[in-house]
């Protein structure tokens, strides 16, 4: 067994924490806009979600995991509320809210948290592996 493919494990793992860690802060941006009806392009927010794409081994360097293929707006209809003295309220006194649901957000967030600890996890036991091996080599 190759030393690089050795290290694959690695690799595979901190490949996922990175993705999961940008997840994170995804959501974060998500909850802190949930409530904003004008954003920089005059719109209401738009919720994010992280698209990722998992390597197989076979690409690339040969070590797997995952990549993040970018940060994208959810598409759809936003929803509306009547309420006319809102600064942003349509000539109808229609406010367009932002997508964002808090409850969906956090699930999305004990999701990420869960699968970057179990990504750590693995790279502990990898790294607890590796320094018995040599352990080992030096007492031979």
């Amino acid at each position: 067994m190759s030393l690089s493919r050795l290290f694959s494990a690695a690799d595979i793992s901190a490949s996922g924490m990175s993705a999961e860690r940008l997840r994170m802060e995804v959501v974060a941006e998500n909850l802190a806009n949930a409530n904003t009806t004008r954003g920089p392009n005059g719109e209401a927010y738009r919720r994010k979600q992280v698209v990722f794409r998992t390597l197989l081994e076979s690409e690339g360097d040969g070590a797997g995991g995952v990549e993040v293929v970018g940060v994208m707006p959810e598409g759809g209809e936003l929803p509306q509320i009547h309420l006319p003295s809102h600064p942003d309220a349509d000539e109808f006194g229609f406010v367009t809210l932002p997508n964002v649901k808090p409850t969906m957000e956090m699930v999305d967030m004990i999701t990420a948290a869960r699968s970057y600890e179990a990504n750590l996890r693995a790279l502990r036991t990898f790294k607890d592996m590796a320094e018995q091996a040599l352990g080992l080599l030096r007492g031979a």
